[in-house]
């Protein structure tokens, strides 16, 4: 049985109740899998100490903790986990490592995965790779499947980005850098907002901004579509806007509802799925408005639990299945 070590976000920030990594860590432990824990600051490379072994390189630690996940009936101080140890540990003492980071992918998170790099010449696998989470930004990716997508514009400048609202009925200004709908404006070439939305956004025209036009089909859902090895999910985790909003994202108040993917949905997943897990993207989550393709996400895809409960179809469980092959 494999050691696996998460690379996550504090566990106390988890919620317990749809967290998708944690529902990773559940289905690995129940396969009998050994579940380690750590902050992307718990990464360490040591080169002096590395000199001092005469290594080729650093010497790789990981502050981490092994932990096991608790049933509802045994915690007794709240927590949904127990800490079996604690400590620095060599590199070698883990199997592979889940980079399950939440965004934003700001400095601290460039450096994680440089960190990763390190671990992974050192011949751990990492989950997705290093290489492929900064290749891959996740508004910016799209651009690479622009034929899926709906017409855009990354820019800076403002009265390019002012020029292509003219050009549709509705424009939808989002940043780069953000997560769960944040920073989302919804606006056209009439609206009296508009300068201000794009003075804001872009910094004065000093930060490049994306502007999509707006596919109405969001008031059936914005569709997260999980793809895992290559392959898609058999259905998608539609995120449909509260009433009379623009944003499905479910940390913006929007409802998931669980659909079979539709043939349109299967031919995205299908064309970028091999070509994404061939770059080292075991999980990717694609994002799906209608018939276009509006994000490819890599960071931490969620929207296991709600699949599962929803469908029956047992996502974590899958993902620990596909992830063994790659550990024999």
């Amino acid at each position: 049985m494999a050691r696996l070590l998460f690379v996550c976000d504090a566990l106390e920030t988890f919620k317990p109740h749809k967290d998708s990594t944690l529902a990773m860590m559940r289905a690995a432990q129940t396969r009998g899998h050994s579940i380690w824990v750590a902050e992307p600051c718990g990464l360490i490379a040591d080169w002096a100490e590395g000199r001092r072994r005469q290594l080729l390189g650093p010497h790789l630690v990981i502050h981490a903790a092994q932990i096991r996940i608790q049933e509802a009936s045994e915690r007794r101080d709240g927590r949904w986990w127990q800490v079996l140890e604690d400590g620095h540990f060599d590199h070698g003492t883990f199997d592979a490592v889940l980079m399950r980071k939440d965004p934003p992918f700001d400095v601290d998170y460039l450096v994680a995965t440089q960190m990763l790099d390190l671990l992974e010449r050192a011949g751990m696998p990492v989950f997705n790779r290093p290489v492929a989470l900064r290749d891959h930004g996740e508004k910016l990716a799209v651009l690479e499947f622009s034929d899926f997508a709906p017409e855009g514009i990354v820019s800076a400048h403002m009265e390019r980005l002012s020029a292509f609202a003219k050009d549709h009925a509705r424009v939808v200004f989002k940043p780069l850098d953000a997560m769960g709908g944040a920073g989302i404006f919804l606006s056209h070439a009439s609206d009296p907002n508009l300068p201000v939305i794009l003075e804001t956004l872009t910094d004065h025209g000093r930060r490049q901004i994306m502007a999509q036009r707006w596919v109405p089909e969001i008031s059936q859902g914005d569709k997260r579509i999980l793809i895992i090895d290559g392959e898609p999910l058999p259905y998608a985790l539609a995120r449909i806007p509260p009433e009379g909003a623009s944003r499905g994202n479910l940390a913006a108040g929007g409802r998931g509802e669980a659909r079979p993917l539709t043939s349109r949905d299967l031919e995205i997943a299908r064309a970028l799925g091999p070509e994404l897990a061939d770059r080292g993207l075991f999980l990717v989550g694609l994002d799906v408005i209608g018939d276009y393709l509006t994000e490819i996400n890599v960071t931490s895809p969620t929207g296991f639990v709600e699949i599962e409960q929803q469908t029956g179809f047992a996502v974590a469980d899958h993902f620990i299945e596909r992830l063994e092959v790659h550990l024999v």
